[in-house]
Formats: structure tokens, C-alpha cells, sequence
């Protein structure tokens, strides 16, 4: 191991090829927010649960470190229903949204909430710290965000909800392997498209391997990144959520579960070297909402309506306008579209009517405002208590009386700043990505599989994550109670042992983050803003040809590296389901990003639909599904709650 400039030996002992078996009644594949709700609910319904988590499951996965918004979420105080939150959400989306995992995130996130209460969570302003704010509902003493008249967008003090459920998981006798990484599922008779009978899994200090032996399991890794943007060595890791490789995605496409919108991609800082500290560098969007921003002169941006009509008065920003049921969180579609700084700022400080840079100035908002976002929401938010909030009040920084500079227009925001067209992201920022295809039980394709969180596809935010993980959770322990442990067979484990010990067998070889930047450069080129068959075909080829003769030769001195490099080639499955996707949607599409020279028409309705990939043997198999296969939302829920 090298570091300071020093080689020192691997700190911990190494036991390559050891085996460790471990039998459970529900498997959980992934610590985070969805996983860990997913095993409290298991074992609530009275199952032996364990968790599997390359991390360090207290605070591992991307809600791991904080959550100050937990959105879409009915309640007592509210009148929006959970068919409204759906409604903006697949408006928004047009029509590309998971409605299943949507619904039920929106009918049970506020019983969630409330459990995570009684978990140790704060939810509730019971210091009377905001009493009097217009975001307030006293009764309750409930904080909202974004839409005050509605109150369905709820603020919370989340940055220890991950210690809380991680403490519930080891009071209810949860099994927690950390530092342990899932490799691969186990079928019944080791074959493809078969049921899940467990899973695989290595440990990144010891080097073993873990064999997992399951009734039911609930995939809760997180999505593909990577894919587009990586060159550590210069700009660091460059992602929103640097450790996620779509590993849990990989596992499940091998094992021969369906997948869909893994074509779907955007242009994004987010996931380069060029972007500013997330959350820390002033904006009026997510967590800064609804603030005011200022030019070089102190001039303030004006806020306009869904009609393009300046806003006059700050209440206005956080009421919908008249004959508006309802505003959402970064909504767009036009019926539920939010207030924000004017459209056409950029062409105004073009013209000079604006200096930059700009400016978020808490100075001139009302007092409760600027506290509940520089003091609650940053202070909150997943990646800002320590880098952002607590760095910057130790750097002086005072919200009384500072302005914090925004570099929209600088080429920096990470969120509406331009970028380069080929440097995209994919899974870990746009929201609705792709992922596994599930059914009212938030089963997979695959018999005793079960998916929660980042794995679906179209999956959201941390409530949901929450809801989702919950849901799955005693589905799985429903199942898990009906169903008889199967033995793992013997093949498919030395196969598995095969690929996964392979690296450390060679002395040279490529390395994981040459191999990843090489990937990466693959999809820029082949599968970037603009695309046709003759691209996508020869990124096949070039994937292809990699896994063949690059890929083959990587190598790894000790089990951190190991996984690491487990990862990358995991990334690569991932670039390859995402190539096939993306020839078989002979169409454009404005909502998914994806430009098809061949194809230029937008949304046609013969592809407005989902098209789905699974695996048969070595060969992809592509399909489609109706964007609404989902059926009636209320009746198929009331009928597999």
C-alpha cells in the first residue's frame, strides 16, 4: 500500500479463495437508505436479515450523510393526494416515471416519516425555533419547503437519519457485513434467468469471499456512474456520488433480469472536474429555494411565475399562482411548473442589464428564510454539514450579513451551468434514470428478487429510497416465510471465484483507473449527445474488444484494489447494456436526452414506451413495454399492500 509517499505493508490479513457461508432468511444487497429501511421492515415481519455493503453502512449510500428535504409526501396538513404527486412527477417526465415506485413512495412516505421519528429522526420543530414562519403548521409543528400553501415538501433535520436506522438494524439483530462487496447473484442451479436463491460477496480489507444463502433478496445497490467522465488523476474522482459503478446493475443483468431507460443521459458538470462544491456556491434551486440572487451591482434577478410574469414580493415565490392546484420540486411541466429567477437572464446580462458574477443574497430575505436555509437546509444537506456549512461559518462566513457568489454563468453550476455535450452523466444525477423493471410487489423479473431505491429504474429521492426500501422489505419477509432455502450450486461459485480472484493472479497488467478513463472515452465518443447506428455500433465493438483484450489484463496488488477494479468492470457491463438500449430506440427524445441522428423525430408515438434489455446465455435480448403497464395505481395498490 502506498501513501505519504511511503509503502507500507496491507494493514490487515489477507485470506484470498477463503469462503465464509452465511445463511439468512432475507439478504439485503446494498447499506444505504433503502437497504437499511428495506431490513428493518424484514425483520420486523420476523425474518433473519442481513445487510451486504462495501462501505460502512452508519453512514454509507448517497442519503449516508444528511437529507433536508423529504418531498412528495401526503399528509394530515396537506391536501395533495398522492395521485397529485404522481400527476406533476410523470408530467414532468413525460410520461417516463416509474408510477409503481412513485405511488407507493407518495401513499406511504408519511408513515415512514413518522417511524423514523420514533427511530430517534427529528421531524418536527419542537425547539420552536421557526414558530411564526409562514413554512410552519403549528399544530403539527411541521416544516415545509418550496410550496407553503400546500405543504407536502417537508424539511427536515436529516443528517443523522443514517445513524438512527443503522442503530434500529443492530437492535433488531441485523447481520451487517461491511467492507463486504456483493459480486454476483446465485441462482437456483446456478442458471441464468432463474430463482435468486443468494448472492456472492468479497471483502475489501481480507480479500475472502462471502457466500450468501437467501430465500428472498432485496437488490438495494445503488446506480451506474462513471460511464461518461473519469480522470482521477485530475480532477479527483469528478462525481456527485464518486463510489457508485452500477455494481448491484451488473449482478442483476448477468443473473438475467430486465432492465429499462438505461439509455437515458444528460450533458452535466456534475460529473467532471469543472464543478464547484455542491450546495456551496449560492443558487435559488433544491436546497437554496427559494433565495434571492443579486448581480456585481446588487441588482436583483427578478423571480417569475409559469407565466413568465415578474414577481413582486418574496411570498410569492412559495405560492402557487392563482387557479395552480400545486408547484413541484424543480418542476417543470407547465400545470405544476415553479416559480424561478427569470428565464432569460442570461440574454439580459448579455445585454448589460446584468453584472456578473452573481450573488445568493440571504441579507435581503426575511429572517426565518435565510435561517432555514443557511442554518437547517445546509446544515442538513447530504454533502454540505461539514464541507460547506461547518467550513465555511469557520471561514467567517455570515449569512447576516455575506453573500455567497454563484457561478451560474461561469461555467461552474453544477446544476444549469453549460458543459460539454459528451461529458454526460447518467445514473447518478439525473434522477429518473434506469434500472430494474419491478411489479406491485416491487419484484423483479427474476423469482425472489426484490428491488428497492437506486436500483429501480426512474427511482427519486431520499423518501423514496425510505418508502420503497420499507415496502420491499416485507414483501421480501412475506416471501422469505413461504419459501424453502435452496443450496447454492457448487459450479457456479467456482466460476465466480474464478472471475473475481483473476486480477490478483497477475503481476501486470492495466490498472482500474486507466481502465475506467479508457471507457469512459469509448462512450464520449461513440455514445455521446449525438448518436446513430454506425456510433453506437462501433462503441459496441470498442466495449467489446476492451473486455476481450484490455480488460482481461487487469490486475490488482491487494483486496481495496481488487474491488475497485471488480467495479470497473462492472462499469463496463453497464456501458454495454446502455449501447444496446440505445440502438434499440429508433426515435429522439427530448425528456431522455438522447439525440439520434438517424432518428431525429422527437417522441413518436410508436416509441414512446419503454424499451427494456435482458440477458439469454451471452446474447442481449431488447423488448418494450407500454409506458402505462403499470395499470390502475390505486386499485393495484390496495391490492398488494
Amino acid at each position: 500500500m502506498y501513501k505519504d509517499g511511503k509503502m507500507y505493508d496491507w494493514p490487515y490479513p489477507v485470506n484470498y479463495e477463503a469462503e465464509t457461508e452465511v445463511e439468512t432468511d432475507v439478504l439485503i444487497l446494498g447499506g444505504g437508505i433503502a437497504g437499511c429501511w428495506a431490513a428493518i421492515s424484514a425483520a420486523k415481519g420476523g425474518s433473519k436479515v442481513a445487510i451486504v455493503e462495501k462501505a460502512a453502512t452508519i453512514t454509507s449510500g448517497a442519503g449516508g450523510s444528511g437529507c433536508d428535504h423529504w418531498i412528495n409526501t401526503p399528509n394530515p396538513v396537506s391536501k395533495v393526494t398522492a395521485e397529485d404527486c404522481v400527476d406533476w412527477e410523470s408530467q414532468n417526465a413525460n410520461g417516463y416515471l416509474n408510477n409503481i415506485s412513485r405511488y407507493i413512495a407518495a401513499k406511504e412516505s408519511y408513515d415512514t416519516l413518522l417511524e423514523m421519528e420514533q427511530m430517534g429522526g427529528k421531524i418536527r420543530d419542537t425547539n420552536d425555533e421557526f414558530a411564526g414562519a409562514d413554512f410552519r403548521d403549528e399544530k403539527t409543528k411541521f416544516l415545509f419547503a418550496y410550496d407553503y400553501e400546500n405543504k407536502f415538501h417537508f424539511r427536515i433535520w436529516g443528517k443523522n437519519f443514517k445513524s438512527a436506522l443503522y442503530k434500529e438494524c443492530k437492535k433488531l439483530g441485523v447481520k451487517i457485513y461491511d467492507r463486504t462487496m456483493a459480486t454476483s447473484l446465485l441462482t437456483d442451479g446456478g442458471k441464468q434467468g432463474t430463482k435468486v436463491i443468494g448472492a456472492t460477496g468479497l471483502n475489501s480489507r481480507t480479500g475472502e469471499l462471502f457466500i450468501f444463502k437467501a430465500k428472498a433478496t432485496v437488490m438495494s445497490m445503488s446506480r451506474h456512474s462513471r460511464n461518461w467522465a473519469f480522470s482521477s488523476e485530475l480532477t479527483g474522482l469528478g462525481q456527485f456520488r464518486p463510489n457508485i459503478v452500477g455494481t448491484g446493475y451488473a449482478m442483476a443483468f448477468r443473473a438475467g433480469a430486465q432492465f429499462t431507460q438505461m439509455e437515458r443521459s444528460m450533458p452535466g458538470n456534475l460529473s467532471f472536474g469543472t464543478s464547484y462544491p455542491s450546495y456551496g456556491t449560492g443558487n435559488a434551486m433544491n436546497t437554496w429555494f427559494p433565495c434571492t440572487i443579486v448581480d456585481a451591482n446588487g441588482k436583483q434577478i427578478p423571480w417569475t411565475d409559469r407565466d413568465g410574469k415578474e414577481l413582486t414580493d418574496f411570498d410569492q415565490r412559495t405560492h402557487p399562482v392563482k387557479g395552480q392546484k400545486l408547484f413541484g420540486e424543480r418542476g417543470m411541466a407547465y400545470d405544476y411548473r415553479r416559480p424561478d429567477i427569470t428565464p432569460d437572464m442570461q440574454k439580459r446580462v448579455k445585454n448589460g442589464e446584468f453584472a456578473l458574477p452573481l450573488y445568493a443574497d440571504m441579507t435581503g430575505m426575511p429572517q426565518m428564510e435565510r435561517r432555514a436555509i443557511w442554518g437547517l437546509m445546509v446544515g442538513n444537506e447530504g454533502r454540505t454539514p461539514t464541507p460547506i456549512f461547518r467550513t465555511y461559518n469557520e471561514a467567517g462566513f455570515d449569512p447576516d450579513k455575506d453573500m455567497l457568489q454563484s457561478y451560474l454563468m461561469l461555467g461552474g453550476d453544477w446544476l444549469r451551468g453549460a458543459t460539454l455535450p459528451h461529458v454526460r452523466i447518467g445514473g447518478e444525477g439525473p434522477g429518473d434514470s434506469g434500472g430494474l423493471v419491478v411489479d406491485w410487489n416491487l419484484k423483479t423479473t427474476l423469482d425472489s428478487l426484490y428491488a428497492a431505491g437506486d436500483s429501480l429504474f426512474a427511482a427519486n429521492y431520499h423518501h423514496h429510497a425510505a418508502a420503497t426500501g420499507r415496502y420491499a422489505g416485507r414483501k421480501a419477509a412475506a416471501h422469505a416465510n413461504q419459501t424453502e432455502q435452496t443450496k447454492p450450486a457448487r459450479k457456479q461459485i467456482d466460476n465466480e471465484k474464478a472471475r473475481v480472484y483473476a486480477p490478483i493472479e497477475r503481476k501486470n497488467g492495466i490498472e482500474w483507473k486507466e481502465l475506467n478513463a479508457g471507457l469512459a472515452r469509448v462512450m464520449q465518443n461513440y455514445c455521446g449527445n449525438y448518436k446513430n447506428d454506425e456510433l453506437l455500433n462501433i462503441g459496441l465493438k470498442w466495449t467489446s474488444d476492451i473486455e476481450k483484450n484490455v480488460a482481461s489484463t487487469a490486475c490488482a496488488s491487494n483486496p481495496h484494489t481488487l474491488m475497485r477494479t471488480l467495479g470497473v468492470l462492472d462499469i463496463l457491463t453497464c456501458n454495454q447494456m446502455i449501447l444496446h438500449t440505445s440502438l434499440a430506440r429508433k426515435a429522439s427524445s427530448t425528456y431522455l436526452g438522447f439525440n439520434r441522428l438517424d432518428y431525429p423525430e422527437i417522441d413518436p408515438p410508436a416509441y414512446h414506451k419503454w424499451i427494456t434489455i435482458h440477458q439469454e446465455g451471452k446474447r442481449v435480448k431488447t423488448g418494450e413495454l407500454s409506458l402505462d403497464f403499470y395499470g390502475d395505481m390505486e386499485s393495484n395498490y390496495e391490492a398488494h399492500k
